[in-house]
């Protein structure tokens, strides 16, 4: 009894006697992405590294001053308390949204009615801008004239923005609405993906949904959780918009993460030296966390089952 790859294996057999050679695709494939990164990604950020060892405000010529701007940073008691409002924000936006994210591209992947219809319905805040989504929030609990002004018996003063535990909660609250579906589109995605046969299996051996759910859904999502998991990890720590709509960076420097000071440094102080350091200090801690996330994931071992080309 042959299987189905036999034919592919015996193809490959007759292609080498063919004297035909089985070639990959070169380096040419990459070259345009390779090159869009080289110019938007390297360049920029090696300016940036340049730019942190000088003093320039943006009009004169930049003075290179050493380790100034990273001895300052050092002392800077407003940017070690951003550094760690960044963690937080970053932590608390992982909890929120990925069980939401997992739970609800689970249940798109699957065939209930009208599913299309609100899937679309529920992806609305993916297609609007973060700028937008920051206005509508901003009104919408607006202390003087927005719900929590109606509704004081459950927001109490109704002032979100006054206080550092509220704020930061107005925060992760606007962004797990605003990227929640999107990483649901890549939970609904990897879900489809899983083979049916295994959901089978399950059923003939009695498994019920939940069952299979914790003994079959979850640990095949394991490489999408723990992409989802890096990509609100990069996207936290470099959230910004946000920050600059609904607190600006308030009350006092309760909610000013670091690419919010970075913005008041360079944009506002005019230190561009100083805000291309935080820059450069934001970029460095999101590739140690992004590596240890890898590591301890262990999916630097993971293999993939195919070829590929």
């Amino acid at each position: 009894m042959t299987t189905s790859a036999e034919p592919r294996v015996e193809r490959r057999r007759s292609v080498r006697r063919s004297g035909a050679a089985v070639a990959r695709p070169g380096f040419a494939w990459a070259a345009p992405a390779t090159l869009f990164f080289l110019l938007f990604a390297v360049v920029p950020l090696v300016l940036v590294a340049v730019l942190s060892f000088t003093s320039w405000d943006g009009l004169s010529s930049p003075q290179y001053t050493g380790l100034d701007n990273w001895k300052a940073l050092i002392h800077d008691h407003v940017m070690i308390q951003s550094l760690w409002l960044s963690v937080v924000i970053t932590v608390l936006g992982v909890v929120v949204q990925t069980p939401l994210s997992i739970l609800l591209g689970v249940w798109a992947a699957g065939k209930q009615r009208n599913r299309a219809i609100l899937s679309a319905i529920y992806f609305v805040p993916l297609l609007l801008s973060a700028t937008a989504i920051s206005i509508l929030w901003r009104a919408l609990l607006d202390p003087n004239f927005g719900v929590p002004s109606q509704a004081k018996w459950l927001f109490g003063d109704g002032n979100l923005f006054g206080h550092q535990s509220s704020a930061i909660g107005v925060l992760v609250f606007v962004g797990a609405w605003q990227y929640t579906p999107f990483h649901t589109l890549i939970y609904q995605g990897a879900t489809r993906a899983i083979p049916p046969v295994l959901y089978q299996a399950a059923a003939i051996d009695g498994a019920g949904r939940i069952r299979q759910f914790w003994s079959i859904t979850l640990p095949q999502l394991r490489t999408t959780m723990i992409t989802s998991m890096i990509l609100m990890v990069v996207g936290g720590l470099t959230t910004f918009d946000t920050v600059l709509i609904l607190t600006q960076g308030g009350p006092g420097n309760d909610t000013t993460i670091s690419a919010y000071y970075m913005y008041e440094q360079a944009f506002k102080s005019f230190d561009y030296g100083g805000g291309s350091a935080i820059a450069l200090v934001l970029v460095v801690i999101a590739t140690i966390i992004s590596l240890i996330v890898v590591k301890v994931s262990g999916y630097d071992k993971m293999r993939s089952s195919s070829e590929g080309l």
